[in-house]
């Protein structure tokens, strides 16, 4: 017997995929990834968790397959990093997340995504030259406190792809953010992750789903590929 909120979810994806056509133009389109660093989904991580379940399902393969073929049809792809000053200066214990990561900086004398640390790097495979990386010292998400809003509207950019983690956290607000602004979002479901599982998941059926158009890497490769 087949499951009528797969369906129901199918179906929504189905239509989301003729919609692509008509959000992703290469000449005003960017490829947002959001914190794809050592320190938060690496060797470096400062939650296992998180690093764990982006590693079962090959979250950063299918990232790297997405960044390429954005750039080879013209879209221009944004790293969004976090970054933290070895003193630790600017930064605010306002929330528990953030609570954290101060306790590990004082526990082991460096934060996860410290500037000069290995955690603050890329993951492997995931920057090319022509790729922008656009840093964040403090806040939750890429739009607050950064260029990044700035950067894109000088390049003529009204539609982000989302893709990274987490989804509970920093790509919602990432996606909450860029909808205030006024941007058309697609959300790559397979790009992005979050822990726990399915916490991830219901948030992108109910809730990111209402505000951005959420596609497949498959989906979005097929639409990349007739842009080149």
């Amino acid at each position: 017997m087949s499951n009528p909120e797969a369906t129901t979810a199918q179906s929504a994806e189905s239509g989301a995929r003729g919609r692509l056509h008509r959000f992703v133009d290469p000449a005003t389109t960017a490829l947002l990834t959001m914190e794809l660093q050592r320190g938060v989904v690496g060797s470096e991580a400062m939650l296992p968790q998180l690093a764990d379940e982006v590693e079962r399902i090959g979250m950063l393969d299918v990232v790297r397959r997405v960044c390429a073929a954005a750039r080879q049809a013209g879209v221009r792809v944004v790293h969004c990093t976090h970054t933290t000053r070895p003193d630790g200066a600017g930064l605010t214990e306002n929330c528990r997340i953030f609570a954290i990561s101060e306790r590990q900086r004082r526990a082991t004398g460096h934060a996860a995504t410290e500037i000069g640390r290995p955690g603050v790097e890329l993951v492997a495979g995931l920057e090319e030259p022509g790729d922008l990386v656009v840093p964040r010292l403090t806040g939750m998400t890429p739009f607050t406190s950064t260029a990044l809003d700035q950067i894109l509207r000088n390049l003529g950019i009204r539609t982000v792809i989302a893709t990274g983690v987490s989804v509970n956290l920093g790509v919602y607000g990432m996606v909450l953010s860029a909808v205030d602004l006024g941007y058309q979002v697609v959300l790559v479901r397979d790009a992005v992750a979050g822990v726990p599982a399915d916490l991830a998941r219901a948030m992108i059926d109910e809730s990111l789903s209402l505000v951005a158009t959420v596609v497949t890497s498959e989906d979005l490769l097929a639409v990349l590929a007739d842009a080149t």
